[in-house]
């Protein structure tokens, strides 16, 4: 059997599989893609992180200013649009093995299914302009195990899918069962991430909002964190506190703490993410 080099990284417990293939010449099947995230019989991960040059992709044909495009597929094999705690660690990836440079104050752009978003560096780490959000104006009801009764979601798009839906208390966010999948009425076509979110009390301290969360990501399950998750968590929250709510926010996940600031341009409203990326080990491994 073929082997490949990986590198095993995670952003606040979201993990996953780097997989170079700089020439794009690497195609994972959605069952080498599920082996090497299998947590019992793999290298285990939420995802894969394939590392090419967009000028290796058709895909990249979309995002041709940027040189390195992320091609994130979900740990059953199924692409996914963008990934705010994977490209953190992509970028981690391509600065600490060489392949690009990002010097305080500099940026870097990285091609996804979602479009290119520029990285800077953060006092903990990247911090990733998200781009435009925007609200989803349909109703969602949500039912999950845990709950008694179903529950409104918020939709929110920030480059993938979203439903945000508010519980009432940390008891009641501890108490979700998310081994089994939410259940969204309508489903929307694609999916979506489902997150459930407690705001603090108070909600506001020192100008800052903050909030903790749980999240069910499609075509993975419950993750430790998911940094668009945590990006639409707080638009939603944002948006149920209105005009006078704060636009910087601090999101607690089960593993760590991320932060989130809304920045206006002539395009309309952006969405920042910002948080650790760290690398674990690397090594080789057979592909199936």
């Amino acid at each position: 059997m073929p082997t490949i080099a990986f590198t095993k990284g995670h952003g606040t417990g979201n993990d996953f599989v780097i997989v170079p293939d700089v020439d794009g010449a690497l195609s994972l099947t959605d069952d080498q893609v599920a082996a090497l995230c299998d947590r019992r019989f793999g290298i285990g991960g939420d995802g894969i992180l394939r590392v090419v040059r967009s000028s290796a992709l058709r895909e990249g044909a979309d995002t041709p200013d940027a040189e390195w495009f992320m091609d994130y597929r979900n740990a059953d094999g199924s692409a996914a649009e963008m990934c705010g705690n994977g490209i953190r660690v992509f970028a981690r990836y391509l600065v600490d093995s060489g392949l690009a440079e990002l010097p305080q104050g500099g940026v870097l752009r990285i091609g996804t299914r979602a479009g290119t978003k520029t990285l800077t560096r953060s006092d903990d780490g990247f911090e990733v302009d998200l781009g435009r959000w925007h609200p989803e104006g349909d109703d969602v009801t949500v039912r999950a195990r845990g709950l008694d009764v179903p529950r409104p979601g918020q939709g929110i798009d920030v480059g993938n899918p979203h439903v945000v839906v508010a519980l009432s208390s940390t008891a009641e966010l501890d108490g979700l069962d998310l081994t089994v999948q939410p259940l969204l009425a309508p489903e929307p076509p694609s999916g979506a991430n489902v997150e459930f979110v407690v705001p603090s009390d108070p909600l506001v301290e020192a100008g800052v909002g903050a909030v903790t969360m749980r999240v069910f990501e499609r075509g993975v399950g419950e993750t430790l964190s998911c940094g668009t998750g945590v990006a639409a968590t707080a638009l939603a929250v944002r948006l149920w506190a209105g005009e006078r709510a704060p636009e910087r926010w601090r999101v607690d996940v089960p593993g760590g703490r991320l932060g989130v600031r809304i920045t206006h341009h002539e395009d309309g409203e952006h969405v920042l993410l910002s948080g650790p990326a760290t690398l674990v080990y690397s090594g080789e491994v057979a592909l199936a």
